[in-house]
């Protein structure tokens, strides 16, 4: 499943009603064969009970369509860095594509990692410099020891990565948390924004607190205090069990559910559903949660007309986690910032209209060039 604040209450939901199922089904099943009850329909109910947790998954993907090209959960990179955290963590990068060509820095978004780019990697990568690093504590890069998230150590982290791409201005791409991260970048070191950047897409993202900027805000934004804040802090403390219930979703189908509502827009295949909704059950829920909590506490409003680079901002035309007016306040409060819609398209757009957005990036990166090479003259 997706995770961020105003999908939260629901997962946990479908996470404990997963429990709740599984468990009933053995007791029926034991209880029949036990004595305790007597009848047929209590054991049929509780074989239906065990069997919605192994067969729910393989129903909820067979209504969708097959894709031509489906993702997969690999990494191909033509080289691997680890770079060092002041915390003794280690950052993985992967680098794709021609030494000398153009570079683009690669931020996935919150509960995901660096193989999110599966597509944008197939389609520039023989064009671009990629730089795909994974954010602390996801995919193949180190948990912090002391479970610092704040954006202003990721920004501290994506300068780091930055070094990767030599002395060329690099374009900055960062989706949802990667953009917060890139703009959060931007206001820490506004200097080498100016030498070092050539210019920043950002693709369904916020310039504040995402409870404000997704569907139904003023709703989350009552509950996010007396409801939210806890659950994150639950969720970091009991770490294993909520691991197991998202895996109890992930294999009866609830979970995705709730991802073609809150990551999609109704266009996207089979492989990209499944592909999208496995990376928050591999990942540690306290990690998840406490990335969550950190960007409750995220604001860049006043460092948008402060950004001189030129800057794509994009959104899939449904996105009900970062809505696309959102963006549109992005591109419209930076100076150079141009608003594109995906459609259709909801938050994984990145996936769903992969085509669309792999082109209108390559274009950007293509414009920024002649800056480029005036920068790093």
């Amino acid at each position: 499943m997706l995770f961020s604040p105003p999908v939260l209450p629901f997962s946990l939901l479908l996470g404990l009603l997963s429990f709740a199922v599984l468990g009933g089904g053995i007791y029926l099943i034991w209880a029949w064969f036990a004595g305790v009850v007597v009848g047929t329909a209590y054991l049929v109910g509780g074989l239906a009970m065990f069997a919605f947790t192994f067969l729910g998954r393989p129903l909820v993907l067979m209504l969708r369509r097959r894709g031509y090209d489906e993702p997969e959960m690999t990494r191909e990179g033509s080289s691997f860095e680890s770079i060092p955290r002041a915390d003794g963590s280690e950052l993985h990068v992967e680098l794709y594509g021609p030494e000398d060509a153009p570079p683009i820095v690669l931020t996935h978004g919150w509960g995901v990692d660096s193989r999110v780019w599966y597509y944008t990697k197939k389609a520039l990568g023989n064009r671009f410099r990629l730089i795909a690093w994974d954010l602390p504590g996801l995919g193949e890069s180190g948990k912090p020891d002391n479970n610092d998230f704040r954006l202003e150590r990721l920004a501290d982290d994506l300068n780091a990565v930055l070094e990767l791409a030599g002395d060329r201005p690099a374009v900055l791409l960062g989706h949802s948390i990667g953009g917060m991260t890139t703009l959060t970048w931007c206001r820490l070191f506004p200097a080498r924004l100016r030498r070092r950047v050539a210019g920043l897409v950002l693709v369904d993202t916020s310039y504040t607190n995402p409870v404000k900027t997704a569907t139904a805000s003023g709703f989350f934004q009552t509950i996010q205090r007396p409801i939210v804040e806890p659950l994150l802090h639950l969720i970091a403390w009991l770490s294993p069990l909520v691991w197991a219930m998202n895996w109890l979703s992930y294999l009866n189908g609830t979970s995705h559910i709730v991802s073609i509502l809150a990551g999609f827009a109704g266009s996207e295949t089979r492989g990209q559903l499944d592909f999208a909704t496995r990376f928050p059950v591999l990942a540690s829920p306290g990690v998840q949660a406490r990335g969550v909590l950190a960007m409750l506490r995220y604001d860049a409003t006043s460092t948008l007309s402060t950004i001189a680079a030129p800057v794509l901002v994009l959104a899939g035309h449904l996105d009900r986690m970062t809505i696309p007016e959102a963006n549109q306040f992005i591109a419209g409060q930076i100076p150079n910032g141009v608003f594109l819609e995906l459609s259709p398209g909801g938050h994984m757009s990145i996936l769903e209209q992969h085509e669309q957005f792999n082109e209108a990036v390559s274009e950007f990166v293509e414009s920024c060039q002649p800056l480029a090479q005036a920068r790093s003259a």
